[in-house]
C-alpha cells in the first residue's frame, strides 16, 4: 500500500498529517524562514526542487514542501509569493512573476464527509516560457498557461491558458491575442 507522501506526489487522496508529510512541510518551513530572514541563495537552492540560475525571489515567500517546485533561469518572483506545491509547479524560464501571486495547487474533495476527514489531492500548475502574472493573480489547481501569455493583476485563472495571449479578470479570460 503506497504512503501518504506517495499518493500525494501520483496526485491520489492523501492525509497530510501524516508523520512524514509533517516532517517535510516543517523541514520547508524552516528553510523558507531562514531563506526570508537571509536571502541566502545557498538556502533557496535546497528549498526549491529545480531552481535556475539567476533566478530571482523577493522575500517573504512561502511554499509547502518545496520540492515539488522547479523555477527555470532567470525567472523572477516578486515579494509576497506563495506556491502551494501540494503537486508539482513548473515554471518555464524568463518568467515574470508580481508581487503577492499565489499557485495553487491542493483540491479537496467535494465529499463533506471525505474533506471533514482532511483528505486532499493536488493537482500542477504549469506556466510556460516568458509568462507575466500581473500583482495578486491566483492560479487554481491544475491549470497551465502557454509561453509568452501576460495574465492582469488580479485575474483568477482556472482553466488553461493559451500561448501568446493576454488575459484578465476573475475568472480569467483571453481579451487579446499577441
Amino acid at each position: 500500500m503506497p504512503s501518504h507522501k506517495e499518493n500525494m506526489l501520483a496526485g491520489e487522496l492523501y492525509l497530510a498529517e501524516d508523520p512524514e508529510l509533517v516532517a517535510d512541510a516543517r523541514r520547508a518551513a524552516r528553510l523558507s524562514e531562514r531563506y526570508n530572514a537571509t536571502g541566502d541563495r545557498d538556502v533557496l537552492a535546497e528549498l526549491i526542487g529545480d531552481l535556475g540560475e539567476d533566478v530571482a525571489i523577493r522575500r517573504p515567500f512561502q511554499v509547502d514542501y518545496g520540492y515539488q517546485i522547479s523555477i527555470g533561469p532567470r525567472t523572477f518572483v516578486n515579494w509576497g509569493g506563495i506556491f502551494a506545491d501540494v503537486a508539482k509547479i513548473t515554471i518555464g524560464a524568463d518568467v515574470q512573476i508580481g508581487p503577492n501571486v499565489q499557485l495553487l495547487t491542493p483540491t479537496h474533495p467535494l465529499d463533506p464527509e471525505t474533506r471533514r476527514a482532511k483528505w486532499e489531492a493536488g493537482e500542477p500548475i504549469t506556466l510556460g516560457d516568458n509568462v507575466w502574472l500581473g500583482g495578486g493573480v491566483i492560479v487554481l489547481p491544475g491549470v497551465t498557461i502557454g509561453e509568452n501569455t501576460v495574465v492582469g493583476a488580479g485575474a483568477v485563472v482556472t482553466k488553461d491558458l493559451p500561448p501568446n495571449v493576454v488575459a484578465v479578470g476573475n475568472p480569467a479570460r483571453v481579451i487579446k491575442q499577441l
